[in-house]
């Protein structure tokens, strides 16, 4: 490696820290919702301290503060973090901040433990740090067709699918170092020149995207968005009428429902079927559609006296859910509790006397 292109390397790792910070607090001056603005400021100081602590010049300059360490260890799960919030639309909670919070335990205990157990504990924190990152990609993918807000949309495999990728290698390029220390892989380790270009190179790119918070990736939809042209209103107002008999004759009970399966029932095209949910019914996405009608019919089965015997994985079945899990985090994002506390309190009011089955 030439000495010019190591000389270069903290110019290029500070530039990448400014644009991240420029980013971070860019989006929390914004009007977005809190979820983003934390998850956003979170990963950007994470960053920053990954730059810093994985340059050996920067780092050695600084000190080797103990504090940038810390502050870098939970990198993987805040990246996690950010794309739960921003594309599944999960609030930050204990639950969604655990792999940040996992990490960091791994990452204090790898500097403090001894030799013998060290390298088991750098083990299992790369291990955790690739599993998180590859779960983050994968949450990139499993929403996209139904993701119904435009820029978001192509965010998924423009950049962030880059970066879940970009982390996953990182992972791999430390195993593989660890096993040939003078192989060519080095070369693109993040604490090495071409490792912290790759990476300035992303975070620059999300600079260009979420400087300004673009409603369009970061903002609610506009409900009853007016159409300016008649024709276009008319045929909306047509097109909100077959969403309407598809409702009432419950088409939302259908398991595996895609916007495209949905799209070509009603003989529409995919995008306007999109652009109506979003802007004219307000849903960012497929299954928030969905869910209005499936959490409605749920509370009205939880509530009811008569289907106390039936469990909630059936009830959750037959309204169309393919597994528990979704329909326990649906559930709880629109009631605040859970299928089982909202059954619980529901049927000690109707029949006090009554146990509920779970």
């Amino acid at each position: 490696m030439s000495d010019s292109i190591a000389v270069l390397d903290p110019f290029v790792r500070g530039i990448a820290a400014g644009a991240m910070a420029a980013t971070s607090m860019g989006v929390w001056r914004s009007g977005v919702s809190m979820r983003a603005r934390i998850a956003t400021v979170l990963l950007g100081f994470s960053t920053i301290a990954w730059l810093v602590t994985e340059s050996w010049t920067l780092w050695a300059a600084l000190g080797h503060l103990n504090v940038l360490a810390a502050i870098a260890y939970p990198v993987g799960g805040v990246f996690w973090l950010f794309i739960a919030t921003l594309f599944e639309d999960r609030p930050v909670t204990p639950l969604t901040l655990l792999p940040a919070a996992a990490l960091l335990v791994l990452g204090l205990a790898m500097g403090m433990a001894p030799q013998a157990a060290s390298g088991l504990l750098w083990a299992a924190f790369n291990l955790a740090s690739g599993l998180f990152a590859v779960h983050a990609g994968y949450m990139v993918v499993r929403g996209w067709r139904g993701d119904l807000l435009e820029g978001r949309r192509r965010l998924r495999g423009l950049l962030f699918g880059l970066v879940a990728a970009f982390v996953v290698g990182q992972v791999t390029i430390s195993f593989l170092s660890r096993l040939d220390p003078a192989g060519p892989w080095r070369l693109f380790m993040i604490g090495r020149p071409y490792g912290g270009a790759m990476l300035a190179a992303l975070i620059l790119a999300g600079a260009v995207l979420f400087l300004q918070a673009r409603p369009e990736v970061f903002g609610a939809p506009r409900r009853g968005e007016p159409a300016i042209d008649p024709r276009t209103e008319a045929a909306d107002r047509l097109l909100i009428g077959k969403l309407d008999a598809f409702l009432e004759a419950e088409g939302w009970r259908r398991e595996g429902l895609s916007i495209g399966t949905l799209a070509a029932d009603l003989q529409v095209p995919e995008h306007r079927l999109r652009r109506l949910i979003n802007t004219r019914l307000g849903h960012r996405n497929f299954a928030d559609f969905l869910n209005v009608s499936r959490i409605a019919a749920a509370k009205a089965r939880l509530g009811d006296p008569r289907e106390a015997r039936t469990t909630v994985a059936a009830i959750a079945f037959d309204l169309g859910y393919g597994s528990l899990g979704p329909f326990n985090r649906s559930f709880r994002a629109a009631t605040g509790v859970t299928p089982t506390d909202y059954r619980r309190a529901a049927l000690s009011e109707a029949s006090p006397e009554l146990n509920e089955a779970g």
